[in-house]
């Protein structure tokens, strides 16, 4: 068993089970390394095809946050030793973004509930896999945010899925701005399913023990959708701060204008409310380029399915990872801690649709497929059909589950 993440088998009611999966590096804030992902892709794989089990749970170790984001250290290295100008060639990127991305789609199609305890710093990679979940809860100390402007990247994970279908001008500016959220906005937005005390999840645990499960998704769905609700509370820090300022939000960062978009929220630095100076001082200090890419990406992501639209994440992370600012980005913050990234292009003026064209252009061999070509196909439960169906008409080819 891989130390970072643990699993455990929790007796429920009538013999049936519940699978947990904790994120176990608190020391640095739960951050998913590629040995992660593909752990726990692997065991809920397995949890997905076993009838005994009836729903799974994602938590962690410690206070502070549930999942703050990815191992950049690591990316970090690996752009450091590609080849420059080849994006092909920085082998872990294209291994991570990979393993991650189909890790994150399981969760959303995952065939049983999927409780998620999202208590704490809920980031980047945090959110990937906080998404999915059909059972999604925030605590008092939940801090949501898609902060990777300030690294010189963008909403990945689904994030651009995710935020192209909140209101009008909200999804724009969380990606713009990575402006932190808490379970009340986060409850508004619907990013969020319940609000509970963090210190309820002894509880939470015990009850999910005492439940009696069933073989049926949708009775199961309703079961914990009961259990939850009746521990659920409406005193966490509502109305939160994006709600006090909704309509202007909206106002200023919907529309075809990214330049006057940008501008609006310059305009903020000054503002009296220091959450809304820090989310336009976040985006100031943040990669012109960046901001380009996430509003490209959401812009496209409108007409695009969920598989889709990681696939497009795909190869504009990729490419990313080849350019300057995701480097520069990492640096600044991690390695040097100046704070003080030299982006290229140095402004949004120097951004354009041509210039960002490059991150939509495919990065691996024309002879290959896209590595996230069969996502939607990639499904243990259709495995497993399909592995039926083919003993059944005498077929011998293995099609069983990818565990």
């Amino acid at each position: 068993m891989n130390a970072d993440i643990l699993f455990e088998i929790l007796d429920a009611a009538d013999g049936r089970k519940v699978g947990v999966a904790v994120l176990n590096r608190p020391q640095i804030l739960n951050g998913l390394s590629l040995e992660m992902s593909r752990a726990l892709d692997q065991q809920l794989r397995q949890w997905e095809v076993d009838d005994s089990i009836a729903l799974v749970v994602l938590t962690s170790k410690g206070d502070k946050a549930f999942c703050a984001g990815g191992d950049l250290h690591r990316l970090y290295a690996s752009m450091q030793e590609a080849v420059p100008g080849d994006p092909w060639s920085n082998e872990y990127a294209r291994e991570f973004f990979a393993v991650e991305y189909r890790l994150d789609y399981l969760i959303h199609r995952y065939s049983k509930p999927v409780l998620c305890w999202g208590s704490g710093i809920v980031m980047g990679g945090g959110v990937g896999l906080m998404m999915g979940a059909s059972h999604r809860v925030g605590t008092e100390t939940t801090r949501f945010a898609m902060p990777e402007i300030t690294i010189g990247v963008f909403p990945d994970v689904g994030g651009t899925w995710m935020l192209e279908r909140l209101p009008a001008g909200i999804g724009m500016f969380l990606a713009l701005t990575g402006a932190q959220l808490g379970a009340a906005d986060c409850r508004h937005l619907g990013l969020i399913d319940y609000c509970l005390y963090s210190a309820g999840w002894p509880a939470v645990t015990q009850a999910l023990c005492q439940t009696e499960w069933s073989d049926d998704r949708h009775e199961n769905d309703v079961l914990l959708d009961k259990l939850l609700r009746s521990m659920s509370v409406s005193d966490i820090g509502a109305p939160g701060p994006l709600q006090k300022h909704y309509e202007r939000i909206a106002e200023q960062c919907d529309g075809p204008d990214l330049e006057a978009i940008c501008a609006g929220l310059a305009a903020w630095c000054d503002s009296s409310d220091p959450w809304l100076a820090r989310a336009a001082q976040t985006f100031v200090h943040g990669s012109p380029g960046s901001a380009r890419l996430s509003f490209e990406l959401q812009k496209r992501a409108r007409r695009m399915s969920l598989a889709q639209v990681f696939q497009m994440e795909y190869t504009a992370m990729i490419q990313r990872a080849a350019s300057a600012d995701f480097k520069e980005g990492i640096r600044a913050l991690l390695i040097d801690k100046d704070m003080t990234p030299a982006w290229n292009p140095a402004s949004i003026q120097e951004t354009d649709r041509k210039w960002v064209e490059q991150f939509f252009e495919p990065a691996w061999p024309a002879h290959l497929e896209h590595p996230l070509a069969n996502l939607e196909k990639d499904s243990p439960r259709q495995a497993r059909r399909q592995g039926l169906s083919a003993t059944r008409s005498g077929k011998t080819e293995h099609t069983g589950s990818a565990t």
